[in-house]
Formats: structure tokens, C-alpha cells, sequence
């Protein structure tokens, strides 16, 4: 589709007017008007006010004329799992799983790949196969090219370690010492958990991305633990195969 084409059809999903649109991104209705004749095509600070309203990146709304890819991980981007910054505003350089807030979440190449070889590893590809091609992809990717620069001087990896410390501190019995934190995207693990007057709830956000990881239980019995965190809260449960029968433990402010 073209952009014009693109551009009527969000805004016809929308339920929005020319003029209802035009006051949204401070333009005109005969601008609004111009865009979906195909006479002009909104500028660069409109098309991020567009994309933004309409929740799809600017290369949607171009049209896809670019492939996109993590310039951290290298997955394809879609626009349900392109990043956003604090303001909501769509990073098309990155995932939800390697940006989030504003917050780069892999500081270490080799946590991103044992991440990675999990999800690449199947008939065709064994996980040394899989391993060798990370290493020799990843670091021709932006972020790793400018490492030092975007990584803000290991701020990121000095919080995740301060939250680990708070989390083993716990001492919760039978849940092995945590060593490491992984970028988990909330619809992921975003579980329902009944409450003691028998309702069942989630807790977290499907859209945003959390730092997390998944223990073995100490005491070999077939459950797992299940630890989430973020800059507010600290989060740890249990629960079966696949997420079933899940059983909240601790939901700790922070």
C-alpha cells in the first residue's frame, strides 16, 4: 500500500475526521486532505505525531520501504515488538527485548546470545551451529559497533546487580541464588494468579519489558520460580510445566 492509502485507512479505523486528525498533529484539514490524495507527505515531526496516534512505526506509515532489524539482537522488527522510549514514542532501531525505557538491556554479547541460541536452536541449527553464527553476526550490528557509547558507562548492569542483591537477600527457601537478570517482554509473563477471595488478577503489563529470569526449585520438585523485577516493585512466584497453577509468592515495592 501507499502512504496515502495507508495514512486514510488508520484514520479510518480511528474514527477520526480530517479536522479531528488535523487538530491531534497541529495541521491543517486541508493538510490531512493533501495527504491521502497523495499530494504531499507529512514531515518527519507529523509522521512521529502519526505514529504515535495510530500506535505503528513511521516506516508503517511509509509503506515498509525498509527492513527493519534490532540493531542489538538482529531479529526482524514488527511493529508489536519495535521498542519505545519513555514518551511512548516508537525506537525503530531495537526490540522490546534489547530497549526498553530508555534503557539498553544487554551490556554483556555473551548474555544476549545464550538468550538467543534458546530460541534458535531446533532440527536444522544445532547450539554450537547457532553460537558461531551470533558471534560472527552480532558485532556488525550498531549497538555493538558503539558499545561503549550507548551502553552509558554500565549504569544499566550496576542496577540489575543491585536488583539481584535485594532479590538473593530474600532468602526464599528452596529458590537457587539468582546470578543473572534477562529483558522479558510483560505479555510473556504476565500470568494470573488467584487471590484469597478466590479472584483471579495480573499484575503486570503486557506492553512493557521487564528484567526476569526462570530458577529451577532447590528441593527437585517439578515447579520453577519465577522472578520479576523492575525499578518499582520485585516480584517472585512459582508455578508447573508451562506457567500452569502459578502461585504468587512476594510482590515487594521497591
Amino acid at each position: 500500500m501507499e502512504t496515502k492509502e495507508i495514512l486514510l485507512e488508520l484514520r479510518t479505523k480511528h474514527e477520526l475526521s480530517q479536522e479531528a486528525l488535523a487538530e491531534k498533529v497541529f495541521v491543517t484539514r486541508q493538510a490531512v486532505s493533501r495527504w491521502e490524495t497523495g499530494e504531499t507527505v507529512p514531515n518527519t515531526e507529523t509522521l512521529k505525531l502519526l505514529s504515535k496516534l495510530y500506535d505503528v512505526s513511521i516506516n508503517t506509515l511509509l509503506g515498509s520501504p525498509i527492513k527493519l532489524v534490532c540493531q542489538c539482537c538482529g531479529m526482524p522488527l514488527e511493529d508489536s515488538i519495535i521498542s519505545k522510549e519513555k514518551d511512548g514514542f516508537f525506537n525503530e532501531r531495537y526490540c522490546k527485548w534489547c530497549y526498553a525505557d530508555g534503557e539498553y538491556m544487554y551490556s554483556n554479547m555473551d548474555d544476549l546470545i545464550d538468550v538467543c541460541v534458546k530460541n534458535m536452536t531446533d532440527e536444522q541449527y544445532s547450539e554450537d551451529e547457532a553460537r558461531k553464527y551470533l558471534r560472527d553476526f552480532l558485532p556488525k550490528l550498531d549497538y555493538w559497533k558503539h558499545y561503549e557509547e550507548l551502553s552509558g558507562s554500565g549504569e544499566f548492569e550496576k542496577f540489575k546487580q543491585v536488583l539481584i542483591n535485594e532479590i538473593n537477600a530474600l532468602n526464599i527457601e528452596g529458590m537457587p541464588k539468582l546470578t543473572k537478570l534477562n529483558a522479558l517482554v510483560g505479555s510473556y509473563v504476565n500470568l494470573e494468579y488467584r487471590l484469597p477471595n478466590g479472584r483471579m488478577v495480573k499484575f503486570l503489563d503486557d506492553n512493557a519489558t521487564y528484567l526476569g529470569n526462570q530458577l529451577e526449585c532447590g528441593f527437585g520438585c517439578d515447579r520453577c520460580f519465577g522472578v520479576l523485577a523492575n525499578k518499582d516493585f520485585i516480584m517472585v512466584s512459582t508455578y508447573g510445566k508451562n506457567g500452569e497453577n502459578p502461585e504468587l509468592l512476594i510482590f515487594k515495592k521497591r
